[in-house]
């Protein structure tokens, strides 16, 4: 038991270290940075000029699928790295179920391309 806590010590080091310099680097910028607002500071901020309309309104559908199509590709990326980097450890049998993962990908890149959904008219 007291092997397998050590092997996550340097973990739980970083992880300490991380905080406190996060932790540091707010509590410099809090304490050098000037803490006094006015109205200009507080103003809402969009291109240059007042903002106008309201924060609720609609979005068309296009961007909501843009949006999912990042993050199924931004995974992809995820799951690609690390079976890169193991490739000649997991042998052909996770070569082809990396191959069926990406075959379903495609599959469904190229529905939404027929569908139309990545054309901004």
């Amino acid at each position: 038991m007291d092997a397998w806590l050590l092997e996550y010590l340097p973990i739980l080091i970083f992880l300490g270290i991380a905080i406190a310099v996060s932790v540091i680097a707010i509590a410099a910028s809090w304490l050098a940075g000037k803490q006094r607002p006015d109205p200009e500071k507080n103003a809402a901020y969009e291109c240059g000029f007042d903002a106008f309309g309201d924060a609720r309104s609609k979005f068309e559908v296009r961007f909501y699928l843009v949006a999912i199509l990042f993050i199924i590709f931004d995974l992809e990326v995820a799951f690609l790295f690390p079976w890169a980097v193991t490739l000649g450890k997991i042998g052909l049998f996770g070569f082809w179920s990396m191959m069926v993962f990406l075959g379903v990908l495609t599959i469904g890149f190229i529905y939404e391309w027929r569908k139309g959904a990545l054309e901004w008219e």
